[in-house]
């Protein structure tokens, strides 16, 4: 009498389901830590607003300026020279205006300053006029300028596509290093030319992390059940034939 023999454990099966169940963890725990980054930057970015507004020479010294709102002086910013970047705001495509401003009161570097936002069905823009010197006082807030992907088309006569703190400042001929913060004005720059719409980003942010992580997770249980199944009907069938 001749022994059936043992149904062979699929170790290729194993080995791929147990790879395949590591990345949808890592993906899973990654979009946790996502959702606590994004958590950190929101209570930051409230909290931030709340606060009165500092110099922005004061701000620059905390820790973390980010979001923070400030006054500064810039003379001749009314008239300064600009470049252009294609934005749009509220569903209305158009531009927004930033030019190169190096504060009073400050031995920092020059700041970039986003003046507002100007909609395509305006073709007027603010005079540029170099030997004005009159000085304007602005508020707005910090932004670090985030990074144009490697998708972002390049500059183009002037217009900018994403924002490339460092070519914007070499378009305006500023010399030397620029602060890596932009300060996006909340009051005109120009304010007797309407056309001209001072905002900032919105301090909000979308955070969907905990949904994803939990898509993540749950296609880490439906494979371990799918492969529970799988390997049940194997070995099942292992015993029949046997």
């Amino acid at each position: 009498m001749t022994t059936a023999p043992r149904p062979r454990f699929p170790i290729v099966l194993t080995v791929l389901a147990v790879a395949l169940l590591g990345v949808l963890l890592a993906l899973g725990v990654w979009q946790v830590q996502r959702m606590q980054w994004k958590e950190g930057l929101i209570d930051g970015a409230e909290a931030a607003a709340g606060q009165p507004p500092l110099s922005l020479a004061e701000a620059l010294k905390l820790e973390n300026p980010e979001f923070r709102r400030v006054i500064l002086t810039c003379r001749g910013l009314a008239a300064a020279p600009y470049v252009e970047l294609q934005s749009i705001e509220n569903s209305d495509a158009g531009v927004r205006l930033v030019s190169a401003c190096r504060p009073e009161g400050t031995e920092g570097a020059p700041v970039l300053v986003d003046r507002g936002f100007v909609s395509a069905d305006i073709s007027a823009r603010p005079t540029v006029n170099a030997d004005d010197t009159m000085p304007v006082v602005i508020t707005g807030v910090l932004r670090r300028a985030p990074a144009p992907s490697a998708l972002t088309p390049p500059p183009a006569e002037g217009r900018f596509y994403g924002r490339d703190a460092e070519a914007m400042a070499r378009a305006l001929k500023v010399e030397g290093p620029t602060s890596p913060f932009t300060v996006f004005a909340t009051t005109s720059t120009n304010p007797d030319w309407a056309a001209l719409r001072p905002s900032a980003p919105p301090a909000a942010f979308t955070n969907n992390h905990l949904g994803y992580a939990l898509t993540w997770f749950g296609l880490a249980v439906a494979l371990i059940a799918f492969y529970g199944v799988l390997l049940r009907r194997r070995m099942t069938r292992k015993d029949i034939e046997s």
